[in-house]
């Protein structure tokens, strides 16, 4: 056909497909006067889920699934600015891997609020200041991120949305391999490339810090020293990749959740989370699963933390499989919470 017939058809398809996504943006301003009439929230993580769902559905190619949800995720953004200016709070600064886990769930054209630490995360969105927060819960290699299940006991906060977000550490510095003789980043970071680093700079110094963007921050500002931090940390502060995915484990996911006021809208296909302390007594722990066996609810996460109203007490934190208005799951929390001090549902939200 020829290159200029080629691109001519190009020009006339791009016509198209942004009167398209105009028409689409215009339907969006209505269903958010509707919203506003019903007094709904903008941000739907039930429609979310059933949008991509569709758009793999009928995905015939070239285009991979990735790459199609990538551009579905920046229409879909473009939509939530056009009904509302929303705002995220994450745990940054910029170019944490939370900032990226953000990014990839509510693209690029909402407003963004970076925070020090999590709990002014849970604040900024407690007081209105943020529609959302995103704040990392898990990862693969290293478990459970304690301060974040902490946190979650006084908040009133809701659990709306998860994301699994793959995590990939890169050794970026000014300064040759040989050369590096510190490495900064946040420790449990360290531990989810202990055998890449023992092997290859067993002598170097490891430096706890903040967060990989303060990783950066070190070294760029120091010689001889390197930082473990993500790909985009690097473009930011112009130092060079010198070793990539040095992570041990290469499927090493960090697993956030979004929080908002506002509980989610059952959809069929749902997670929940609660958080509960138990009394103390023979079998107790027995009592505790037994509800979930006998109303067969499947259990993918359960973990303990200190409550710090005394010695050996503790809360527990379970997910499971469910909505936590469906009938077995509520037979099994009121039988639950006959052997607890305290129950408290954190969310149910999209199994994504």
């Amino acid at each position: 056909m020829g290159l200029k017939k080629l691109r001519k058809k190009i020009n006339e398809l791009d016509e198209h497909i942004i009167k398209l996504l105009n028409t689409r943006a215009n339907i969006t301003l209505d269903i958010g006067k509707e919203k506003d009439k019903t007094k709904k929230k903008i941000y739907a993580p039930a429609r979310e889920k059933e949008v991509y769902k569709n758009i793999l559905q009928n995905n015939k190619g070239p285009l991979e699934d990735n790459s199609l949800k990538a551009i579905y995720r920046e229409v879909m953004s473009a939509s939530l600015a056009l009904e509302k200016k929303i705002k995220v709070a994450y745990l940054g600064p910029e170019a944490t891997f939370t900032h990226l886990a953000s990014l990839s769930k509510f693209g690029s054209s909402v407003e963004y609020l970076s925070c020090e630490n999590i709990n002014d995360v849970f604040k900024e969105v407690e007081k209105g200041r943020a529609d959302y927060g995103v704040v990392p819960i898990e990862n693969s290699t290293e478990g459970a991120i304690t301060y974040t299940l902490d946190m979650f006991v006084n908040s009133e906060l809701k659990i709306c949305s998860e994301i699994l977000f793959e995590i990939s550490q890169n050794l970026i510095s000014n300064s040759p391999l040989s050369k590096i003789s510190k490495i900064y980043s946040k420790a449990e970071v360290f531990g989810q490339c202990r055998l890449w680093l023992e092997r290859n700079l067993p002598r170097a110094v490891l430096i706890d810090v903040a967060s990989t963007t303060a990783a950066a921050k070190k070294a760029k500002s120091l010689s001889n020293s390197a930082a473990i931090a993500s790909e985009l940390a690097a473009k930011v502060y112009n130092l060079k990749i010198v070793a990539s995915s040095i992570e041990d484990n290469s499927d090493n996911m960090t697993r956030f959740l979004v929080i908002g006021k506002n509980e989610v809208p059952y959809t069929g296909k749902d997670k929940t989370s609660i958080v509960f302390s138990v009394k103390d007594k023979v079998g107790v722990l027995y009592d505790m699963l037994a509800p979930f066996k006998k109303n067969k609810i499947n259990l993918t996460k359960i973990e303990s933390r200190p409550s710090k109203r005394g010695a050996w007490k503790y809360h527990f934190f379970i997910d499971f499989e469910g909505y936590h208005e469906d009938k077995k799951v509520k037979i099994a929390l009121d039988a639950l919470s006959k052997h607890c001090h305290y129950l408290k549902i954190l969310g149910s939200y999209p199994k994504f």
